[in-house]
């Protein structure tokens, strides 16, 4: 992996390069977010148009510029759009960990591939923050691939904000997390 420490704005993995998304990758984002199979265990997360999109990555672009490091979009060695993925800090108090692939490629080992150079750009940076992951329990195939890197349930609760009142939310960290922090990441 190139450039561990840097969080540079493009990282190659063994299978992938990890970029600073741009306007010009909007289509394929548009696409992953507005696909069902893609949303459909989290639908707080879908989009209808191509402008909540644009202001997602004007949010990524933000986090990129205030943390050194936030998501990035996920391309083949041969340029096919894989997905998203990386960490940002979240109010202050944690990493964030999250990843988003199209449907053809779960299941492959992207999600590690991109948590592990994420976490390891993190580190670089902010190596005092937790990382940490938030997923739904319902979606097992997200909370699967959050242990498999090694993150542990430090919290379950109501989603807040969700309209689905019976929505769990669970929260994963590579460490214990203090009572603050928890209610930072769990009470907006």
């Amino acid at each position: 992996m190139s450039d561990p420490e840097g969080a540079a704005d493009a990282v190659a993995t063994d299978r992938l390069v990890l970029r600073k998304p741009s306007r010009t990758d909007l289509p394929e984002l548009f696409a992953l977010y507005a696909d069902r199979r893609v949303w459909g265990p989290d639908p707080l997360t879908r989009h209808d148009a191509i402008e909540q999109t644009d202001r997602m990555v004007d949010n990524w672009c933000a986090a990129w510029r205030r943390d050194g490091l936030g998501m990035w979009t996920a391309y083949s060695a041969d340029n096919i759009f894989v997905g998203i993925g990386g960490c940002f800090v979240r109010y202050g108090v944690a990493w964030s960990l999250g990843f988003r692939l199209l449907p053809r490629f779960w299941g492959q080992g992207y999600a590690q591939e991109i948590s592990a150079a994420a976490t390891t750009a993190a580190r670089g940076r902010r190596p005092d923050l937790p990382m940490t992951a938030y997923v739904l329990e319902s979606n097992e195939r997200s909370r699967r691939a959050v242990e498999r890197t090694g993150l542990k349930l430090a919290w379950r609760g109501a989603d807040a904000g969700n309209p689905d009142a019976s929505a769990v939310r669970l929260l994963y960290s590579d460490r214990q997390l203090p009572k603050e922090a928890v209610n930072a990441l769990t009470e907006r």
